[in-house]
């Protein structure tokens, strides 16, 4: 399935903007996202297997918090970094 990357995690994917994922869950796309571009889970969920609050996720047109949402291969997952700052 096609996952969206925002820009600020482009240095794990070396500046795709969208890559390949592969789960049944929200949880094994990020799991396996993880094992092609090492430490951007982290980037998203927390020690507590929470997505972050500043990091959101939809699957198709639906936001998304809870990591055991099934996923299909038609599905496609766009994450998004809130910006911050002043």
């Amino acid at each position: 399935m096609q996952v969206k990357i925002p820009s600020p995690l482009f240095s794990y994917t070396k500046n795709a903007n969208v890559v390949e994922g592969q789960g049944r869950t929200l949880l094994e796309v990020l799991d396996h996202l993880n094992s092609q571009f090492p430490g951007i889970k982290f980037r998203m969920v927390d020690e507590h297997n929470q997505i972050r609050p500043h990091m959101k996720v939809f699957v198709n047109t639906n936001e998304i918090r809870d990591l055991g949402t099934q996923i299909n291969e038609l599905d496609k997952i766009m994450i998004v970094a809130a910006l911050s700052g002043g």
